[in-house]
């Protein structure tokens, strides 16, 4: 399966334990309703993340995991991951000087072309 849509957060990397960590993404999908998913990257695949920033378009394939808790009271609780294995950008990136990340163009400056030049070489 696969979410499109705007990164709004990427968290730091957690280390659950001494043999495991993940890191969170929040995509903010563009449809009628908005949703904000939150996909988490484990093990190695933490790293991928450290190529995109805030704000970028991306496509993140998933996969949704399910598993089953039983309480102390005997009860069966359900809870539902997503679960990010691969994530591409929609838009290409712009390098900025820090040789990374995405750039806001500003407008070129006016360019005076009436100019304070002595030369009157116009033919009329």
């Amino acid at each position: 399966m696969e979410i499109t849509g705007r990164i709004k957060k990427i968290f730091e990397t957690q280390n659950v334990t001494a043999s495991f960590k993940k890191r969170e993404l929040v995509v903010t999908t563009q449809e009628q309703y908005p949703q904000d998913i939150l996909i988490e990257f484990t093990q190695d695949k933490t790293d991928v993340l450290n190529a995109y920033k805030e704000g970028a378009e991306v496509k993140v394939s998933i996969n949704i995991r399910g598993r089953e808790w039983i309480n102390p009271e005997g009860v069966a609780k359900y809870f539902n991951s997503i679960q990010g294995w691969r994530i591409e950008a929609l838009t290409p990136e712009q390098p900025t000087e820090n040789g990374g990340g995405y750039q806001d163009f500003a407008p070129a400056p006016p360019v005076d072309t009436f100019g304070s030049s002595d030369d009157d070489d116009l033919p009329f």
